[in-house]
This record gives C-alpha cells, structure tokens and sequence, in this order.
C-alpha cells in the first residue's frame, strides 16, 4: 500500500507524471524533481501490475546507434515478427494516435489516417514523444504513457500467443499476450 501511494502521490503534472529519481524523508518530506529510466520502467510495472496482466520481462544490451526493433529481435532470439514497436502520431481529428506495429514493417500513414477517421497523420517527433508520453525513442511503451490515446496493434499480433513491446525503457522488453494488450490498452 505504500509502494501505491508513493506513485499516487509522486505522479503529478508537475512531474510530467514521472517518477523522481530520489525520494528523501526528513524534517520536511519533498521529491527531488529528475527522474532515470529505471523509475520509468517501475512506474509502467507497477501500472501494469494493478491490472493484474500476466507478463514477463527480457533485459538485453541496448546500442544507442541502433535502436531499431530488428536490434532487439536478434537480441532476445525472437522472431521480428513477434517483437512490436510503438508508434506515436498527431492527427487532424483526434490530437494523437498509438499505433503497435511488428518492428520490421513501416507505418502506412495515409492508411493510418483514413483508418482512424482522419484526413492526416504524422509522427511526432522525436523530441515531443518524453513530455507527450513519459517514454524516450526505444523505449516507448502503449503501456503507462501519461495520457491515454486511441491505440490500433496491428492484426498480425493475434498469431501469436506472446508478442513483445517495450517495457518503458531502453534494454527491457514485455512479454506478454495479444489478447491482454489490447485490453488493457482498450486497442482496436
């Protein structure tokens, strides 16, 4: 219970709903605002946690100058088809858009759009995805971002009984079931 209130009570616009990196207790209880990766990651667990999905983890040596899925397909052994990568786009209609596509595929954005019910679509860059969804690029997860927005995983998940996606941070990746995924992330 008191890990809960920590994030109840630490999660806050004024974070940017981050965790803090350190939390000290004294004469005067404060948080010190900066926050690492590895809060990141424990914030998205403990999300995910409360919903009860069944879950593991796969650690694996991150390259800055390779972030790519295909790098941590070949990492952890699975087939890239099986390894999903999160995507963030600003649309027209609906201000923002998840997508969760296998890693060795390319969004279609024209398609995107007209799927969603917009007339345009685009990424957002890479610099606007930490204060937009708490997440860094390689570590974006459709799991625990700050907001929820509308979320599309792709078909080709369902043949799968475990797909991964980021588990928030560089170097983990969730396994988990389709089906759970897209519940959680209420997905269509």
């Amino acid at each position: 219970r008191e890990t809960w209130q920590y994030f109840k009570d630490s999660l806050t616009e004024e974070n940017n709903y981050l965790p803090p990196d350190n939390y000290q207790i004294g004469r005067k209880e404060k948080f010190v605002n900066r926050t690492s990766s590895t809060n990141i990651g424990l914030a998205m667990l403990a999300v995910i946690s409360s919903y009860d999905l069944k879950y593991e983890t796969k650690e694996y040596e991150y390259d800055e100058s390779d972030l790519t899925g295909l790098h941590i397909a070949k990492s952890i052994g699975l087939d890239p088809d099986m390894v999903f990568k999160t995507l963030v786009a600003r649309a027209d209609k609906t201000p923002y858009v998840v997508f969760c596509i296998p890693c060795a595929y390319e969004l279609d954005l024209k398609k995107c759009a007209r799927m969603t019910g917009n007339k345009r679509i685009e990424l957002v860059a890479v610099k606007e995805l930490l204060p937009l969804t708490g997440y860094i690029r390689g570590g974006c997860s459709p799991i625990g971002m700050k907001k929820h927005f509308p979320t599309f995983i792709d078909e080709t998940a369902l043949l799968f009984d475990k797909i991964t996606v980021s588990a928030g941070v560089r170097g983990c990746q969730l396994i988990l079931s389709p089906e759970d995924l897209i519940r959680y992330t209420n997905a269509q």
